[in-house]
């Protein structure tokens, strides 16, 4: 079972600061399941003359997961609860180990159906 997980909050037309908005609405309730952290995800070098040692994403955060299919289960959920009341527009990718999964505000039975396939394959693993 992966303990890090990358969610990455996408809104056409939207600048940086857009999107780091959009993934602290949605951190704030990440937070509330039982998770390690969830803090934005960084990468690379920051630009010269800030204080961080690693670049953070827009849009991005990085979820540390406890072990289990019910803590993996309970970020797609919440994504996919967010998505809902956010209105369309936004999609939200959730990756492990390269693997993504993209969710948008849809909530048909083919897209329930890949989340459990996608959910159960990182879960096990």
């Amino acid at each position: 079972m992966v303990a890090e997980v990358r969610v990455g909050v996408v809104e056409q037309g939207s600048d940086d600061a857009r999107l780091e908005e959009l993934a602290l609405l949605l951190r704030q309730e990440l937070l509330a399941l039982d998770v390690r952290a969830v803090e934005p995800y960084r990468e690379g070098e920051a630009p010269e003359g800030s204080r961080a040692g690693l670049a953070a994403i827009a849009g991005v955060l990085s979820v540390s997961l406890a072990p289990g299919l019910q803590a993996l289960g309970g970020v797609v959920s919440v994504v996919r609860d967010w998505l809902r009341r956010s209105g369309s527009g936004r999609t939200v990718k959730i990756t492990i180990d390269g693997d993504t999964l993209e969710l948008s505000g849809a909530s048909d039975a083919i897209q329930q159906q890949l989340v459990d396939a996608w959910v159960s394959k990182h879960a096990a693993g």
